[in-house]
C-alpha cells in the first residue's frame, strides 16, 4: 500500500511527476526525521530498540495522520520547485548580501573555467594533447557559459545550456523554448521530460537531505555517537547536488537536439516561411527572437497552408 492509498487517493491520479519529484523526497525526509524522534531524541539517548518499539506501537490512525501530513506538505512544496532550482542555481539577488555571498563562488568558478579553457587549447604553445583538449572543450561548453557566470555549478550548467541551444541557428532558447516545446515529437518530449524530472528530483533531494541533516543534528547534538547520521545525510545532499548538475548537462544536450530537429516545425507552426540557407535562417531567427523578446519589426510575411 502506497502513501496515496493511505490518504484515500488513486496513485495514478497524482501523476508520476508529483510522486517522483515531490512525494518521494518529502516522504524520505519525514521518515529520516521520524526515525530519529522515534529513537528517543532529543529527550534521551537514541537507540534502535526504542525506534522499533515506537514503530510497533503506532496504530493505523497515527500512520494515516502522518501520511496526510506528508501528502499535504508535498502538495504545497511542488509549486515552489522552480524557485528551489533557481536558488540552487545561484540567483541570490543583486543586493549587497547577495553579491557578498556570491563573490567567493564566482571567483572559484572563474578559475575553474580558465583552467578548462587553457586545457582546451590546441596548436602551438598548447600544453595538452588533442584528445585531452577535446575532452576539456566538451566540459567547458557543457558546464560554463561564456558570460556572465553564476556562483554555482548547477546554475552555470543550466545557463550554458540556455545560451548554447539554438544559438547556431540565431535562436534565443529562453524566448523560443516555450513555443518550441509544443511541437516537439513525442519520443523527444519523453526524453526531455525524463531528464527534467531527474534534475528536479536531484534538486529536491539536495534540499531535503540538507534540511534533514540540519534538523537531525539539532536533535542529536548532545549524543556524539549519533553524529554520523546527520553527517551521512549531509553527504547525501552533496551527492544529490552533483547528480543535479549532471542531470542539467544531460537536459542541456536534449535541448540542443530539440532545436536541431524541430526548429522548422516551430516556423511552420508560427506560419513563417522556411529559410533557403543557413545565412537567411540565422537572420530570420534573430529577427524573430528580437521581436518576441523585446518587440521590434514583425515578420515580413506569413505562409499559410493551402
Amino acid at each position: 500500500m502506497g502513501l496515496a492509498s493511505l490518504v484515500g487517493l488513486d496513485a495514478n491520479a497524482l501523476g508520476p511527476r508529483f510522486s517522483l519529484v515531490s512525494l518521494l523526497p518529502t516522504s524520505t525526509g519525514a521518515l529520516m526525521v521520524g526515525f530519529v524522534v522515534a529513537a528517543g531524541a532529543p529527550g534521551s539517548s537514541p537507540s534502535w530498540q526504542e525506534a522499533l518499539r515506537t514503530a510497533r506501537g503506532m496504530d493505523p490512525t497515527d500512520v494515516g495522520l502522518l501520511a496526510v501530513a506528508v501528502f499535504v506538505i508535498a502538495a504545497i512544496l511542488l509549486p515552489l520547485q522552480l524557485q528551489l532550482v533557481r536558488t540552487l542555481e545561484g540567483y541570490w539577488g543583486q543586493g549587497r548580501i547577495g553579491r557578498w555571498v556570491s563573490g567567493p563562488f564566482l571567483r572559484r568558478h572563474r578559475k575553474v573555467r580558465a583552467r578548462l579553457a587553457d586545457r582546451a587549447q590546441v596548436g602551438p604553445g598548447a600544453t595538452t594533447v588533442p584528445e585531452e583538449a577535446a575532452v576539456a572543450d566538451q566540459l567547458l561548453r557543457a558546464r560554463y557559459p561564456k558570460e556572465p557566470l553564476l556562483p554555482t555549478a548547477l546554475g552555470n550548467a543550466l545557463r550554458a545550456a540556455e545560451r548554447r541551444a539554438g544559438r547556431r541557428y540565431g535562436l534565443d532558447a529562453v524566448v523560443l523554448w516555450p513555443r518550441l516545446y509544443p511541437v516537439v515529437g513525442e519520443r523527444q518530449r519523453a526524453v526531455l521530460e525524463d531528464r527534467r524530472d531527474q534534475l528536479d528530483l536531484a534538486a529536491r533531494m539536495t534540499a531535503t537531505f540538507a534540511l534533514v541533516g540540519i534538523v537531525t543534528f539539532a536533535l542529536l547534538w548532545r549524543y556524539p555517537a549519533w553524529w554520523l547520521f546527520p553527517l551521512a545525510v549531509l553527504a547525501l545532499s552533496a551527492l544529490s547536488y552533483r547528480a543535479a548538475t549532471a542531470s542539467a548537462i544531460s537536459y542541456g544536450e536534449s535541448l540542443d537536439i530539440a532545436f536541431d530537429l524541430h526548429r522548422f516545425d516551430l516556423l511552420t507552426a508560427l506560419h513563417l516561411p522556411l529559410p533557403a540557407d543557413n545565412a537567411s535562417e540565422r537572420a530570420q531567427n534573430q529577427r524573430l527572437s528580437t521581436w518576441l523578446r523585446q518587440g521590434g519589426p514583425p515578420p515580413d510575411a506569413y505562409r499559410h497552408p493551402d
